[in-house]
């Protein structure tokens, strides 16, 4: 498995790793979660992101970690997780409501460390006000909040190695990661085959700054995990005709190339070298395996990627009826809405 620079953290880190949203309830029994995770790290996997929002991914990792004894080989496992969430009623201007939450994700995983914790989606209106002073949406202009202090103490005190922020809105991500203050940025449902938000500002920001670059749903949480012809050829309630004819030229690419659409997305996203790496939400040890071995055929040709933009362009930016996880399969459509 290749390795790649996390920004200017030192850490490097496999360009694919591990996505723990399907390490917990959401992926199945334990068994299947045991076997993906240590099939991933028996294939060089060296770093896993969970989050307190992912189910019980972060006990669940916990448990294989403490059964596993210690990673099977290759370089120290790198854990991230996140603040968001838990405890409740969660207060994130409350100092002692966040250090309980990263008291309570160290016991869970065992660990008496974090390396990389994030601030959970501080790019979502409404959801936390974390901020007592915000970057008002302007890269470069700072930013405030007892969590920043909270995150200072934890890093002298060692329970933290280094911060991150983690969304889905490019905007506001770009501005967070022009302020200097965080090391890497988890960046999700914009940077795909298809969706290409994060190249207007989010990549530009983290290059400038010197912040690792991880990127959370390559497959678009299942958009892109598989064909939906039926769907495209016939049209969906929810589907601008932008994004039926986006699709329609995506898969005839496919054809042409010959090429699974899950290969194809995850080595789009491992061809650019800004990219520090790539989360996979495995489901079990057969998925973790494919992913592998499509990464490990190594970046996209050229002309594939020439074309690919050409495809990605053709919808440059989401109709508004459009939610990010997209609605394939969906029976009871009723309209764009929160995830």
């Amino acid at each position: 498995m290749k390795m790649r620079l996390l920004g200017r953290t030192g850490l490097r880190v496999t360009e694919l790793s591990l996505g723990g949203l399907f390490i917990s309830k959401f992926g199945g029994d334990f068994d299947q979660s045991r076997a993906a995770a240590l099939r991933a790290f028996e294939l060089g996997v060296n770093y896993v992101d969970t989050a307190p929002t992912y189910g019980n991914s972060e006990e669940v990792l916990g448990r294989i970690l403490r059964e596993a004894g210690a990673r099977p080989a290759g370089a120290p496992l790198i854990l991230s997780t996140k603040l968001g969430g838990r405890p409740q009623p969660f207060k994130p201007q409350d100092k002692a409501c966040l250090r309980a939450s990263v008291e309570e994700s160290l016991r869970l995983l065992g660990r008496d460390h974090i390396d990389i914790l994030f601030v959970h989606e501080p790019d979502r209106p409404g959801q936390y006000d974390w901020w007592t002073r915000s970057p008002m949406w302007e890269v470069g202009a700072p930013v405030e909040g007892p969590v920043l202090e909270l995150l200072g103490e934890l890093k002298r005190e060692g329970l933290i190695r280094f911060t991150g922020v983690g969304g889905t809105t490019a905007r506001q991500l770009a501005c967070l990661v022009g302020t200097g203050t965080f090391d890497i940025v988890l960046t999700a449902f914009n940077y795909s085959l298809l969706w290409r938000e994060a190249e207007h500002e989010v990549l530009p920001a983290a290059k400038a700054h010197g912040v690792g670059v991880v990127i959370g749903s390559p497959l678009q949480q299942g958009a892109l995990a598989r064909r939906f012809d039926d769907e495209v050829n016939h049209g969906a309630p929810w589907m601008s005709l932008p994004r039926r004819n986006q699709f329609k030229a995506l898969y005839a690419l496919l054809d042409e190339l010959d090429m699974p659409i899950v290969e194809c997305a995850l080595r789009f996203v491992l061809s650019n070298p800004d990219i520090s790496c790539t989360l996979m939400g495995a489901r079990s040890q057969a998925e973790v395996e494919q992913n592998v071995a499509y990464a490990e055929k190594g970046p996209l040709p050229p002309e594939v990627l020439k074309r690919l933009d050409a495809i990605a362009a053709m919808v440059p930016f989401r109709p508004c009826e459009e939610r990010p996880t997209l609605c394939f399969g969906w029976k009871g459509y009723k309209g764009p809405g929160p995830l």
